[in-house]
C-alpha cells in the first residue's frame, strides 16, 4: 500500500475521528444541523456557488471523474476515490478535530485558552485574514477554467479537476467561518466571494496574481508549484491562530493542498524530462519543430511564476503583519519549532533593500518583518523542487541547469518595487531591463509557441509529445486508468 498521502488510497480510518455526515444537504462535521438559522444561511448561499461553478468552472464538458473526497478529517480517513460527476461533487465543512487544551502560541495572549468565538476587537482584522485566502480559491478555479479543452492526458485532466473541486471546497470552508462567526458582515462577503472574478475589469480579484490569465499547460504546473506554495505558507500561518476554528479548517486545508504541489511539482518535471528526450534525440536545444518546450522558455515560465508568487508574500516590512502576530491572529510558519519567546519584542533581523543602485542589508525589528520571513521558508521550499528538475537534466546527461531568480526580480511589491533587477541579482537600469526583458520573461511570442503545442490528448493512456508519461497513477490504478469520462457533446 502506498504511503504517500498525497496520491495513495486511503487505508480503513482508525482511532477517534470526526466523520463527516453525507446524509445532509452540506456535509459537514460541524453538526450544521444542530444550528438551523446557518444551515438555512449556507443552504441559501449554496444555489448560488454551484450557479458560479457552473459560469466559471471547468469549461470541459465531463460525464464523471475520478476524484479524491474526504470521509473522516483523522489521519486516515480523509480520502476516498470514486468516478462522480463534478456538479455533484460532495462540497462541505470540514474542520480538523478539536484539542480542548489547546492555547494561543504566539504574540501578547500566549498561553491563554485558543479562542472558540471571533475576539471584539480582532473582528475586523480576522474578517480580512479570511476574506483576502477565501478570494484566492474561487479565484484558481477561474484562471484554470479552459484548460480542460488542451489537457495533454486523461491522468493530468484528472489532476487537473482535482484541484479545481477541493479549490470549490476551499471556499466553501472560508464561508462557513464568515457565515458563521461574523453576522451579516461575513455573509455580505461571502456575497463577494462570488462576486469577484479574475481579471475582471471592475470587479477583480484582491490579489494581483490571482488576475493573471492562465495561458497554458505550462504556466498552469508552475502556478501550482509556486503559487499554490504560496497558499500552503499563508494556510501554515493561519493554522497557528488564537481563533480555534481558523486554524482548524487551515489545518484540514493543508491535507489537499499537498495534492496541488504535487501537481505542480511532477508536471514540471515531467515536461523537462521530455525536453531533455527531444534534445539527446535531435542534438539541439530548439525543439519547438519536434514539439517539444525549450528549457530557455520553461525557465522563463519559471521566473514569471515564482516573481509574481512572491510578490503574494506582500511588503517586506509590514506593521500589519507584526500587529497580526501580537494579537494572536496570524503565527510563524511553524511556530512551536521556533527557539525565541514567541513575542518578538526586542528581536531583530538582516534583509536586504535598494540603495544607490545596489543591494545592501539593513537590521530590522523582526516583528515588522514578518512577511520577509514566511517569504523565506517558501524559498527555501521552492528550492526543492528545482533541485530535483535539475536531477532530471542531470540524469538525462546534459549540462543545462534550471534556477530560481533573485528574489528582487519582476517584483512589484515592497523593497524592490520600482526597480530593475536581474534574474541574477544585479540591478540594472530600465532601458537594459526593456531590452532583457524578453530573455527573461515569456514574451508574446513564447506563449503562443507553447499554446500550439497544446493539442488535447483524450484517449486512455496517451500523452501529449511535450510531456512525459508519469512514473505511477492516482490512488495505485495504472498509468492507462480511465481517470475521466467525457462527456458526449465532448467527443463530438
Amino acid at each position: 500500500m502506498s504511503t504517500d498521502a498525497r496520491t495513495g488510497p486511503a487505508p480503513s480510518p482508525t482511532g477517534p475521528l470526526s466523520t463527516i455526515d453525507y446524509n445532509e444537504r452540506i456535509p459537514n462535521n460541524v453538526d450544521l444541523a444542530a444550528d438551523r438559522r446557518l444551515q438555512r444561511a449556507l443552504e441559501g448561499w449554496q444555489p448560488k456557488f454551484l450557479d458560479w461553478w457552473k459560469r466559471l468552472g471547468p469549461s470541459l464538458p465531463t460525464k464523471d471523474v475520478y476524484l479524491r473526497t474526504a470521509i473522516a478529517v483523522g489521519r486516515d480517513g480523509w480520502a476516498h476515490f470514486a468516478h462522480v460527476p463534478m456538479e455533484e461533487y460532495r462540497w462541505g465543512i470540514f474542520l480538523a478535530d478539536r484539542n480542548p487544551d489547546r492555547t494561543i502560541p504566539f504574540g501578547k495572549h500566549k498561553g491563554e485558552p485558543a479562542w472558540q468565538e471571533v475576539p471584539g476587537e480582532y473582528r475586523a482584522e480576522l474578517q480580512r485574514l479570511i476574506v483576502v485566502q477565501g478570494d484566492t480559491e474561487p479565484a484558481s478555479v477561474e484562471q484554470q477554467r479552459i484548460l480542460g479543452n488542451t489537457a495533454p492526458s486523461l491522468y493530468d485532466l484528472r489532476n487537473l479537476f482535482q484541484v479545481n473541486v477541493e479549490e470549490g471546497r476551499h471556499l466553501w470552508a472560508m464561508v462557513y467561518l464568515l457565515h458563521a462567526y461574523f453576522g451579516r458582515e461575513g455573509r455580505e462577503e461571502a456575497e463577494q466571494l462570488l462576486k469577484r472574478n479574475s481579471g475582471d475589469e471592475d470587479s477583480p480579484r484582491i490579489l494581483g496574481a490571482f488576475n493573471e490569465e492562465t495561458t497554458d499547460w505550462l504556466q498552469f504546473f508552475m502556478f501550482t508549484y509556486f503559487t499554490d506554495r504560496d497558499g500552503k505558507y499563508q494556510l501554515g500561518t493561519l493554522k497557528e491562530s488564537g481563533f480555534d476554528p481558523l486554524a482548524r479548517t487551515c489545518e484540514f486545508m493543508l491535507k489537499e493542498e499537498a495534492h496541488h504541489m504535487f501537481v505542480g511539482t511532477t508536471g514540471v518535471q515531467r515536461v523537462v524530462e521530455r525536453t531533455a528526450e527531444l534534445i539527446k534525440e535531435h542534438g539541439t536545444d530548439d525543439i519547438w519543430q519536434y514539439g517539444g518546450i525549450p528549457l530557455t522558455v520553461i525557465q522563463k515560465y519559471l521566473n514569471f511564476q515564482y516573481s509574481v508568487s512572491m510578490d503574494l508574500f506582500g511588503s517586506e516590512q509590514s506593521t500589519n503583519a507584526g500587529n497580526y502576530y501580537s494579537s494572536g491572529l496570524k503565527g510563524r510558519w511553524q511556530e512551536n519549532r521556533r527557539k525565541d519567546d514567541h513575542e518578538l519584542l526586542t528581536s531583530e533581523r538582516l534583509m536586504n533593500v535598494v540603495e544607490d543602485g545596489q543591494i545592501v542589508e539593513k537590521s530590522v525589528p523582526l516583528l515588522s518583518a514578518l512577511n520577509l520571513d514566511l517569504r523565506d521558508e517558501y524559498v527555501a521550499d521552492c528550492a526543492n523542487g528545482v533541485r530535483r528538475w535539475n536531477q532530471a537534466l542531470e540524469d538525462a546527461g546534459l549540462d543545462e541547469r534550471l534556477f530560481l531568480p533573485h528574489e528582487g526580480f519582476h517584483r512589484a511589491v515592497g523593497v524592490y518595487s520600482g526597480h530593475y533587477v536581474s534574474p541574477e541579482g544585479e540591478v540594472v537600469d530600465e532601458a537594459t531591463w526593456e531590452a532583457r526583458e524578453g530573455d527573461w520573461l515569456p514574451s508574446d511570442e513564447d506563449r503562443r509557441a507553447v499554446a500550439a503545442l497544446m493539442v488535447p490528448e483524450y484517449e486512455v493512456g496517451k500523452f501529449a509529445g511535450w510531456i512525459a508519461a508519469p512514473q505511477a497513477g492516482i490512488n495505485e490504478q495504472p498509468v492507462e486508468f480511465d481517470y475521466v469520462h467525457l462527456a458526449e457533446e465532448a467527443l463530438a
